[in-house]
This record gives structure tokens, sequence and C-alpha cells, in this order.
């Protein structure tokens, strides 16, 4: 099959589809590689290691996405790019729908077999190709809201770790999923009074086992989540409904019992934000305050650590990579039940029930869609 990887053209994203190590791999397997001049090189992956790994270089987008069957990318296709999808073509990426109807209207436009990695699962439940992006935004979450705690950034002047004859900091983490788990990590490693909270118990008794006292675990209820909130310094949003919108857990009516200059990240806001009051950001112009509280929601938040998500992101990726350009994707996804819960739209249709649901749209079962009984 000929995979094409065009260059990230998002605000600061420096991620790339596939790195030269995936490429080999791709070409090691019979098949094409077009990647775009440039995609990688200001992370380190020069045109030169992809000629060397079997790539073909060309010169601009457009070339990419016409020679290409199978588009590798990682952020959801920008509207000049959702322009160059064709019915014929596979594409393999972000594209978190659920908040998004104009990119979801023009990807039906297209045609095209879309497959969202935020939604191919594992065999347990599990949300496999946004586990290592999760892993670094709960990481950066606590770096960012340390740094924007800071007086000069608007914060409220805090240092989460305190020090000797201060009190620390507080973090209310709003979910204890993999974005959780690794925020609570980061908080903790500095020395902040940790509060995560989560609606599974099972979740929390896990938490439990790993962090013992050195973080406080509560049930998602109102008042637990308000509490903890009002009480802390740096609110993380980390609530993921796999697929569909996030719902808010702050309102606006809330910031007035926040503390002034506390800080709000919203990990969630690719799927529409934890927080009434959040609207995408970029790295250019991440933060912004409403009512005294600073709010973080930068979109693509591991972008700015591209060379670690990159690889990350594609220990990850590859064997699905490898599964669709082998196999096709109509027989990929009725071999995986898992690859076939990625899928979001194929042929004008919109096959993801909870994109459909959140955008109200009508929903195409894709279990009939490629024949299956």
């Amino acid at each position: 099959m000929r995979i094409g990887v065009p260059k990230e053209i998002k605000n600061h994203e420096y991620r790339v589809g596939l790195t030269p190590a995936s490429v080999r791999e791709a070409v090691a397997h019979g098949h094409e590689v077009f990647v775009e001049r440039a995609a990688g090189t200001v992370i380190g992956l020069t045109d030169e290691q992809y000629r060397a790994a079997g790539a073909t270089l060309l010169d601009t987008a457009d070339e990419v996405f016409a020679q290409a069957e199978l588009i590798v990318k990682v952020k959801e296709p920008q509207a000049e790019e959702c322009r160059r999808l064709r019915p014929d073509q596979v594409l393999f990426t972000y594209l978190h729908l659920a908040p998004d109807r104009p990119q979801t209207e023009a990807l039906l436009a297209a045609g095209v077999t879309a497959i969202a990695y935020e939604t191919v699962t594992d065999a347990h439940g599990g949300l496999p190709l946004l586990a290592p992006m999760s892993e670094v935004a709960g990481r950066m979450a606590v770096q960012a809201g340390a740094a924007h705690l800071e007086k000069s950034k608007g914060g409220a002047g805090v240092l989460l770790g305190g020090v000797p004859g201060v009190a620390p900091g507080k973090v209310a983490i709003l979910g204890g999923g993999v974005v959780g788990y690794n925020a609570a990590l980061m908080a903790v490693g500095l020395g902040a009074e940790v509060t995560v909270i989560d609606r599974s118990l099972d979740r929390l008794r896990w938490l439990d086992s790993q962090f013992g006292n050195r973080i406080r675990t509560l049930y998602a209820n109102r008042q637990n989540i308000e509490a903890s909130a009002f009480d802390a310094d740096l609110v993380i949003g980390a609530v993921l409904v796999p697929g569909a919108a996030t719902p808010h857990l702050l309102g606006r009516q809330d910031l007035a019992q926040l503390r002034p200059g506390s800080v709000l990240v919203d990990v969630a806001i690719d799927q529409g934000g934890c927080f009434e009051t959040s609207r995408p950001t970029t790295h250019t112009d991440p933060t912004y305050v409403v009512d005294g509280i600073v709010h973080y929601c930068v979109a693509n938040m591991p972008g700015a650590v591209a060379r670690t998500s990159t690889f990350a992101l594609n220990n990850a990726t590859l064997p699905f990579v490898l599964a669709l350009a082998g196999k096709g994707w109509r027989q990929a996804v009725q071999d995986d039940p898992q690859l076939r819960n990625g899928l979001n739209t194929q042929a004008g249709l919109l096959t993801c029930q909870a994109v459909a649901t959140a955008l109200d749209l009508p929903w195409t079962d894709p279990v009939q869609l490629i024949g299956l009984p």
C-alpha cells in the first residue's frame, strides 16, 4: 500500500505520523511510504534519515495526499487538509470529532474512511493509542500548571512544593485514569498536596494502592468535586468519555468560589473540556483569565514535547498501521474488533455512535457496514 505522511500544520504541532524507524518497518513489509520534506526536521528526524529508511520524499502536502492510499497523521486534519481527502483513502490519526461538527461534516463530505486513534480500544476496554499521549499530557499538566501559578504569568504566586515552614500548594485532579495517574505522579513528586477524584471505586482502590497516604482519593460527586476544586491552587480536568463530549464538572458560576489566581488545566479540551469556561488555546497563546482564574486549555499539549511524544505514539500506532496497510481497512477491521471501534467515518457515513450522539447526527453500525453477521 502507498502510505503518506504529511507535515503537521496545526499551531505549534511538531509531531510526525511515522518516525524513520516506523517507515523502515513499513517498507520491510512491502509498502511504499511518501513523506513530506521537513516533516520531522524540527524534532531531529531529518530527511536523510527518512530517505535511508526507504521513504520517498515529496516537496508538498498536495503531492503526499495525491500519492497516498493511507494517510498517517497525528492531529485532526485542518480545513485545507480535509479538502485534499478522497473517498478511496484511509485517514489514520487523532480526530476528536464529538465537539467538532465542521470537521465531522468535512470528513463525511470527503467520503474518506477515517479511523481515530482515540476510539481504538484494547481487549480490556482501554485506549491504547490515546494512552501514550495521555501519559505525556498528564505529566505536562502539572508542569504547565505549576509554571502558570507564578505571579508573572497571572497566577497566585504559589510554589506547589512549598518550602520548609510554608505549606505546599494543593492540586485537585478530576479523573483518575491515565492522565490523572500521571498528573498525580508528577504533583506528588513536586511535593504538592494531591487529591484525585474518580467515579470508579476500583480505580480509586488502585490509585490508593499505588500512592498510599501520599494522595487523597475521593469519590466523584458534586460535593467532593466542588470542595476539592474550591480549596485547590491547581485544578486538572482529566475526565474522558471515549469518543463523546466531556461533561462540564465546573460551571461559570463556580469560578467565584475558586481561589483567586488559581489555575485550571483542561486536558480534556480536545473533547470539549471539563469546565464550562474552557475554550481551546494554542502553545502561542496558552492561557486566558476568566473571573480571576487562569485557564490553560492547549488542545495539543504533547506537541510541546514533540520528540518524546512522536516516539511514544509510534510505539503504539505502528502495529495498526501495518495491519491497515497489509490487509486493507475493511479486512483489518473485520479481523480486529478493537480497531473497528476506531472507525469514525466511511463513505459519507458516521460510524462512531458516541460522536453521532454528541452531534445529533445519524449513526451507521460499522458491523453492518462491513458485512459481519
